[in-house]
């Protein structure tokens, strides 16, 4: 692969609003267990690597098991999801996927206040922005450190 644009190094400013949404999002009442669980997810479907790398790291490091994230993939089938993590991992699938059907808002609706849904949903759309600028300019999948972006 040719090199291409350090989107790091060249676009701060268009960044800048991505890093202050995640800001905002340390304080949602989401829990970061459960953000770290939903990026991961997203970041399988868009099949970006450092994405992965990242998140699955940062996910062990606030002591999420080996088994859920190699389970992800195929939540619907393992036991160990709670309802609240399943109605979020089907919310980011069809956010993700650009269709939301009704039973899929009901369900999360079940689970989540209006904020925490919003919040979800912007959980969601941040990490597809994500995926998609490392999809276009790609970072080296496995350099990423625990805490490198704060």
């Amino acid at each position: 692969m040719q090199s291409r644009i350090n989107v790091f190094a060249k676009g701060q400013g268009a960044l800048k609003p991505l890093f202050e949404v995640g800001n905002y999002l340390k304080g949602s009442t989401l829990g970061a267990e459960l953000s770290e669980l939903v990026v991961f997810r997203v970041s399988q479907i868009n099949q970006c690597a450092y994405c992965l790398d990242m998140h699955y790291k940062e996910a062990r490091a606030k002591g999420e098991t080996e088994q859920r994230l190699y389970g992800l993939s195929a939540w619907r089938e393992a036991p160990y999801y709670s309802e609240r993590e399943r109605a979020a991992l089907a919310w980011a699938e069809a956010v993700t996927a650009a269709h939301v059907p009704d039973e899929v808002y009901d369900h999360v609706k079940e689970q989540f206040s209006d904020i925490e849904l919003i919040d979800l949903t912007l959980v969601v759309t941040t990490i597809n922005t994500w995926n998609r600028i490392n999809l276009a300019f790609p970072s080296i999948a496995g350099t990423y450190k625990v805490g490198m972006f704060g």
